[in-house]
């Protein structure tokens, strides 16, 4: 049973981290030992992780570092930027994700916005499309995420729900059981006939 457990490690590619269920815990722990932010939700570590396994660097630390030498220079050209952006302005194609546009963006939507990986990959995929757009899908972004974190958490739950309605003679404990070695598997993490096999 446990044998067919991935271990959490730097050698997993995403798509292979995706397959697998693992314990908030876990998640904390291989973020401690890489260097990587330990705060926030499973969803955050597991959206910190992904970006790791994808980059091999912390997404906390994507900020552009300023230069001193060109910090007068840059410090008065990002205001002449700043305010060239216009709701109304069009993304354009080769999107960088530069400080003005963080700016701009944090004014617009709040202190809390950063450019997540999903954002990230939408505004350099819809050139065409304006800053307003941007924000609106920002918005439909955040809902989505919300939602998959909630779905996530309650994965447990839906299990030993459709596990009992399924088998209403079991018990609980047969229920974890199923449970361990369901989310021990690659694939997903919902209640089969043939997970009844580990009780044999």
């Amino acid at each position: 049973m446990s044998s067919n457990r991935c271990k959490l490690n730097k050698d997993l590619n995403s798509a292979e981290f995706k397959e697998y269920y693992f314990l908030k815990e876990e998640l904390k722990e291989f973020c401690r030992n890489e260097g990587l932010k330990v705060s926030g939700s499973k969803n955050q570590l597991e959206e910190r992780i992904i970006y790791y396994l994808d980059t091999g660097k912390s997404l906390d630390d994507e900020k552009p570092i300023q230069d001193k030498s060109n910090f007068q220079k840059s410090k008065s050209s990002k205001t002449t930027d700043f305010e060239e952006i216009r709701l109304d302005s069009v993304l354009g194609e080769n999107f960088k994700c530069s400080e003005d546009k963080r700016e701009f963006f944090e004014r617009e939507i709040g202190k809390g916005f950063k450019f997540k990986v999903k954002f990230q990959k939408w505004l350099k995929s819809n050139p065409e499309k304006t800053y307003q757009d941007a924000i609106n899908a920002y918005y439909d972004l955040q809902n989505s995420k919300e939602k998959t974190e909630i779905d996530k958490q309650f994965q447990y739950n839906q299990y030993i729900r459709d596990f009992f309605k399924d088998n209403d003679d079991k018990t609980l404990k047969d229920a974890i059981k199923c449970w361990n070695y369901k989310k021990s598997l690659k694939g997903h993490n919902k209640y089969e006939k043939s997970d009844l096999d580990i009780l044999k």
